[in-house]
Protein backbone atom coordinates (compact mmCIF):
# COMPACT_ATOMS: atom_id res chain seq x y z
CA UNK A 1 0.00 0.00 0.00
CA UNK A 2 1.08 3.47 -0.85
CA UNK A 3 0.87 6.79 1.40
CA UNK A 4 -0.11 9.75 -0.53
CA UNK A 5 0.47 13.06 0.64
CA UNK A 6 -1.44 15.82 -0.76
CA UNK A 7 -0.67 19.84 -1.02
CA UNK A 8 -3.33 22.04 -1.82
CA UNK A 9 -2.51 24.98 -3.55
CA UNK A 10 -3.02 29.27 -3.28
CA UNK A 11 -6.32 30.38 -0.98
CA UNK A 12 -7.33 26.81 -0.40
CA UNK A 13 -6.39 24.14 2.43
CA UNK A 14 -6.72 20.10 2.65
CA UNK A 15 -9.78 20.36 2.26
CA UNK A 16 -10.01 20.69 -0.46
CA UNK A 17 -9.51 17.08 -1.06
CA UNK A 18 -12.20 15.55 0.64
CA UNK A 19 -13.61 13.57 -2.27
CA UNK A 20 -9.95 11.99 -2.90
CA UNK A 21 -8.82 11.01 0.24
CA UNK A 22 -11.79 8.84 0.71
CA UNK A 23 -11.09 6.95 -2.53
CA UNK A 24 -7.69 6.38 -1.63
CA UNK A 25 -8.55 5.24 1.83
CA UNK A 26 -11.11 3.07 0.66
CA UNK A 27 -8.07 0.88 -1.41
CA UNK A 28 -6.32 0.36 1.55
CA UNK A 29 -3.87 3.77 1.21
CA UNK A 30 -2.79 6.14 3.50
CA UNK A 31 -3.97 9.62 2.08
CA UNK A 32 -2.98 12.79 4.12
CA UNK A 33 -4.39 15.95 2.72
CA UNK A 34 -1.96 18.37 4.56
CA UNK A 35 -2.81 22.12 5.50
CA UNK A 36 0.12 24.24 4.36
CA UNK A 37 0.89 27.29 7.54
CA UNK A 38 -1.49 29.51 7.34
CA UNK A 39 -4.43 27.30 5.80
CA UNK A 40 -7.27 25.38 6.93
CA UNK A 41 -6.56 24.05 10.37
CA UNK A 42 -3.00 25.23 10.41
CA UNK A 43 -3.73 28.91 11.08
CA UNK A 44 -0.63 31.17 11.58
CA UNK A 45 -0.56 35.28 11.24
CA UNK A 46 -0.35 35.90 7.37
CA UNK A 47 2.68 37.85 7.75
CA UNK A 48 4.78 34.62 9.04
CA UNK A 49 3.83 32.73 6.36
CA UNK A 50 6.98 31.61 3.58
CA UNK A 51 7.11 28.95 0.92
CA UNK A 52 10.18 27.77 3.34
CA UNK A 53 7.83 27.22 6.04
CA UNK A 54 5.44 25.20 3.76
CA UNK A 55 8.03 23.12 2.60
CA UNK A 56 9.48 22.85 6.25
CA UNK A 57 5.97 21.42 7.23
CA UNK A 58 5.84 19.03 4.22
CA UNK A 59 8.89 17.68 4.78
CA UNK A 60 8.26 16.87 8.51
CA UNK A 61 5.25 15.05 7.68
CA UNK A 62 7.10 13.24 4.82
CA UNK A 63 9.74 11.97 7.44
CA UNK A 64 7.64 11.06 9.54
CA UNK A 65 6.18 7.68 7.13
CA UNK A 66 7.77 5.02 6.90
CA UNK A 67 7.97 4.90 3.09
CA UNK A 68 8.96 6.49 0.32
CA UNK A 69 5.12 8.85 -0.44
CA UNK A 70 3.41 10.05 -3.53
CA UNK A 71 3.44 13.61 -3.36
CA UNK A 72 0.94 15.71 -4.98
CA UNK A 73 0.60 19.21 -5.88
CA UNK A 74 -2.15 21.17 -7.00
CA UNK A 75 -1.43 24.45 -8.72
CA UNK A 76 0.99 26.71 -6.28
CA UNK A 77 1.16 23.68 -4.51
CA UNK A 78 4.01 23.23 -7.17
CA UNK A 79 6.20 25.17 -5.62
CA UNK A 80 6.29 23.49 -2.83
CA UNK A 81 6.39 20.04 -3.79
CA UNK A 82 9.17 20.99 -5.61
CA UNK A 83 11.86 22.24 -3.49
CA UNK A 84 10.67 19.20 -1.01
CA UNK A 85 11.65 16.58 -3.73
CA UNK A 86 14.97 18.47 -4.00
CA UNK A 87 15.89 18.21 -0.46
CA UNK A 88 14.16 14.62 0.22
CA UNK A 89 14.05 13.15 -2.85
CA UNK A 90 14.76 9.49 -1.47
CA UNK A 91 11.75 9.64 0.56
CA UNK A 92 9.63 10.02 -3.11
CA UNK A 93 7.87 7.10 -4.62
CA UNK A 94 6.37 9.65 -7.30
CA UNK A 95 5.87 13.78 -7.12
CA UNK A 96 2.33 14.41 -9.07
CA UNK A 97 1.78 18.10 -10.11
CA UNK A 98 -1.64 18.32 -9.97
CA UNK A 99 -2.54 21.37 -13.30
CA UNK A 100 0.73 22.58 -11.30
CA UNK A 101 3.08 25.52 -11.27
CA UNK A 102 6.03 23.06 -12.36
CA UNK A 103 9.32 25.86 -12.84
CA UNK A 104 12.73 25.09 -13.92
CA UNK A 105 15.71 25.87 -10.98
CA UNK A 106 15.44 29.66 -11.07
CA UNK A 107 12.74 30.19 -13.75
CA UNK A 108 9.79 32.68 -12.72
CA UNK A 109 6.69 32.25 -13.91
CA UNK A 110 6.68 35.48 -15.58
CA UNK A 111 8.58 34.00 -18.02
CA UNK A 112 5.87 31.83 -19.11
CA UNK A 113 3.43 34.84 -19.58
CA UNK A 114 3.37 34.10 -23.48
CA UNK A 115 1.07 31.02 -22.89
CA UNK A 116 -1.43 32.98 -19.93
CA UNK A 117 -4.77 33.98 -21.14
CA UNK A 118 -5.09 37.83 -22.77
CA UNK A 119 -6.43 38.69 -18.88
CA UNK A 120 -4.26 36.52 -17.04
CA UNK A 121 -5.06 34.69 -13.59
CA UNK A 122 -2.18 36.81 -11.99
CA UNK A 123 -3.65 40.56 -13.06
CA UNK A 124 -6.97 39.45 -11.23
CA UNK A 125 -5.45 38.97 -7.85
CA UNK A 126 -6.09 42.44 -4.97
CA UNK A 127 -3.16 42.66 -2.92
CA UNK A 128 -3.18 43.95 0.64
CA UNK A 129 -1.89 47.55 1.49
CA UNK A 130 1.08 46.03 2.78
CA UNK A 131 1.94 43.81 0.39
CA UNK A 132 1.84 40.75 2.51
CA UNK A 133 -1.24 38.86 1.18
CA UNK A 134 -3.39 38.48 -1.82
CA UNK A 135 -7.20 37.70 -2.56
CA UNK A 136 -9.50 37.10 -4.87
CA UNK A 137 -12.48 39.16 -6.44
CA UNK A 138 -15.39 36.82 -5.27
CA UNK A 139 -17.18 37.41 -8.47
CA UNK A 140 -14.06 35.86 -10.68
CA UNK A 141 -13.63 33.28 -8.12
CA UNK A 142 -15.99 30.50 -9.85
CA UNK A 143 -14.95 30.96 -13.38
CA UNK A 144 -11.70 31.39 -12.36
CA UNK A 145 -11.07 28.30 -10.12
CA UNK A 146 -14.99 26.09 -10.26
CA UNK A 147 -15.96 26.40 -13.59
CA UNK A 148 -17.74 23.03 -13.74
CA UNK A 149 -17.75 22.12 -10.51
CA UNK A 150 -21.10 21.23 -8.37
CA UNK A 151 -22.31 24.33 -7.03
CA UNK A 152 -22.61 23.32 -3.91
CA UNK A 153 -19.01 22.56 -3.70
CA UNK A 154 -18.26 25.50 -5.39
CA UNK A 155 -20.16 27.46 -2.19
CA UNK A 156 -18.80 25.36 0.19
CA UNK A 157 -14.80 26.14 -0.98
CA UNK A 158 -15.71 29.28 -1.04
CA UNK A 159 -16.62 29.86 2.23
CA UNK A 160 -13.32 28.50 2.97
CA UNK A 161 -11.15 30.27 1.07
CA UNK A 162 -8.08 32.21 3.23
CA UNK A 163 -6.45 35.42 1.72
CA UNK A 164 -3.13 33.95 0.10
CA UNK A 165 0.84 34.79 1.50
CA UNK A 166 2.18 36.43 -1.21
CA UNK A 167 6.10 35.39 -0.31
CA UNK A 168 5.41 32.08 -2.12
CA UNK A 169 3.80 33.19 -4.68
CA UNK A 170 7.34 35.52 -5.16
CA UNK A 171 9.38 33.03 -4.82
CA UNK A 172 11.33 30.89 -7.95
CA UNK A 173 12.33 27.19 -6.88
CA UNK A 174 16.68 26.02 -7.01
CA UNK A 175 16.70 22.31 -7.78
CA UNK A 176 19.53 20.44 -8.96
CA UNK A 177 19.86 17.07 -11.66
CA UNK A 178 21.51 15.30 -8.69
CA UNK A 179 18.48 15.39 -6.46
CA UNK A 180 15.01 16.92 -7.87
CA UNK A 181 15.98 15.61 -11.13
CA UNK A 182 16.04 11.72 -9.82
CA UNK A 183 12.75 11.58 -8.82
CA UNK A 184 10.09 10.16 -10.97
CA UNK A 185 7.46 12.92 -11.65
CA UNK A 186 3.96 12.89 -13.69
CA UNK A 187 1.74 15.48 -14.65
CA UNK A 188 -1.95 16.14 -14.45
CA UNK A 189 -3.17 18.53 -17.26
CA UNK A 190 -6.59 20.31 -17.17
CA UNK A 191 -8.13 21.01 -20.26
CA UNK A 192 -10.14 23.57 -18.97
CA UNK A 193 -8.37 25.33 -16.53
CA UNK A 194 -8.48 29.17 -16.61
CA UNK A 195 -6.58 29.76 -13.61
CA UNK A 196 -3.17 28.09 -15.47
CA UNK A 197 -4.36 27.51 -18.93
CA UNK A 198 -3.42 24.10 -20.85
CA UNK A 199 -1.04 26.40 -23.04
CA UNK A 200 0.83 27.18 -20.33
CA UNK A 201 0.70 23.41 -18.44
CA UNK A 202 2.10 22.08 -21.78
CA UNK A 203 4.82 24.55 -21.91
CA UNK A 204 5.71 23.36 -18.53
CA UNK A 205 5.96 19.48 -19.01
CA UNK A 206 7.84 20.52 -22.59
CA UNK A 207 10.19 22.35 -20.07
CA UNK A 208 10.87 19.29 -17.61
CA UNK A 209 9.56 16.15 -19.30
CA UNK A 210 7.72 13.67 -16.76
CA UNK A 211 7.42 10.18 -17.29
CA UNK A 212 4.25 10.05 -16.87
CA UNK A 213 1.41 12.34 -18.45
CA UNK A 214 -2.69 12.39 -17.41
CA UNK A 215 -5.46 14.56 -19.13
CA UNK A 216 -8.61 15.35 -17.45
CA UNK A 217 -10.77 17.22 -19.61
CA UNK A 218 -11.93 19.92 -16.73
CA UNK A 219 -11.54 22.87 -14.77
CA UNK A 220 -8.88 23.96 -12.65
CA UNK A 221 -10.32 22.11 -9.68
CA UNK A 222 -10.89 18.24 -10.57
CA UNK A 223 -10.63 17.16 -7.18
CA UNK A 224 -14.28 18.79 -7.05
CA UNK A 225 -15.65 18.32 -10.91
CA UNK A 226 -13.58 15.11 -11.40
CA UNK A 227 -12.82 13.15 -8.57
CA UNK A 228 -13.61 9.65 -9.43
CA UNK A 229 -11.20 10.46 -12.96
CA UNK A 230 -8.45 12.19 -10.65
CA UNK A 231 -8.15 9.37 -7.89
CA UNK A 232 -8.12 6.55 -10.63
CA UNK A 233 -5.29 8.54 -12.22
CA UNK A 234 -3.46 8.42 -8.37
CA UNK A 235 -4.27 4.89 -7.88
CA UNK A 236 -2.32 4.03 -10.85
CA UNK A 237 0.79 5.31 -9.68
CA UNK A 238 0.78 2.74 -6.82
CA UNK A 239 1.32 -0.28 -8.91
CA UNK A 240 4.11 1.28 -10.88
Amino acid sequence: MSTYILVHGAYHGGWCYEKIVPQLEAQGHTAIAVDLPGHGDNRIPVEEVTLAKYVDHVCDLINAQDEPVVLVGHSLGGMTITEVAERIPEKMSWVVYLTAVMLKSGQERSELAAYDDEVPMTSKRIVSEDGLSATMPAEIIPETFYAVCPPDDVARAMARLVPQATDPIKRTVSTTPERFGTVKRVYIECLQDRAIPIAMQRAMIAGQPCEKVFTIDTDHSPFYSAPDELAAHLLTLNAS
